[in-house]
């Protein structure tokens, strides 16, 4: 699907790549991600798009339910995301580092070791130990 605002620009999870070649995929085809680290990334961008939908649905099933969909939005939208770096990644978890700027206007880090499960050949967010 071609859409302006992201049309030819860097992907949002800092990969190099244009966000048609990247994130674009796996948010439109969840079983698309090919590890858990290319569920990080797409998740990550979809922080920056606000793509509520997605996010809800890349959580493990058995977390999903505790999941709720008007805080994962305030969470996206209310933040200005500013990069993203991986840190390290496993076959399961992926360590990360997201950069963003609060409603407050400060700067924030928000460091992570996430962990990831595949289910019938789709990977999901299982949780994640805050860092920093």
């Amino acid at each position: 699907m071609l859409n302006p605002l992201t049309m030819n620009k860097n992907c949002y999870c800092d990969s190099g790549k244009n966000y048609e070649d990247c994130c674009e995929k796996v948010h439109h085809d969840l079983k698309s991600a090919g590890s858990a680290e290319q569920l990080m990334r797409a998740r990550y961008t979809a922080f920056c798009l606000s793509l509520v939908d997605f996010l809800y649905q890349s959580f493990h099933p058995n977390s999903r339910r505790f999941q709720k969909k008007t805080e994962i939005e305030q969470w996206s939208k209310e933040n200005k995301w500013e990069g993203l770096e991986i840190i390290k990644a496993t076959e399961n978890t992926v360590e990360f580092k997201a950069f963003f700027t609060d409603p407050f206007a400060e700067k924030q880090v928000h460091h992570e070791k996430s962990r990831f499960q595949k289910l019938q050949g789709t990977w999901y967010y299982l949780d994640g130990k805050i860092i920093a």
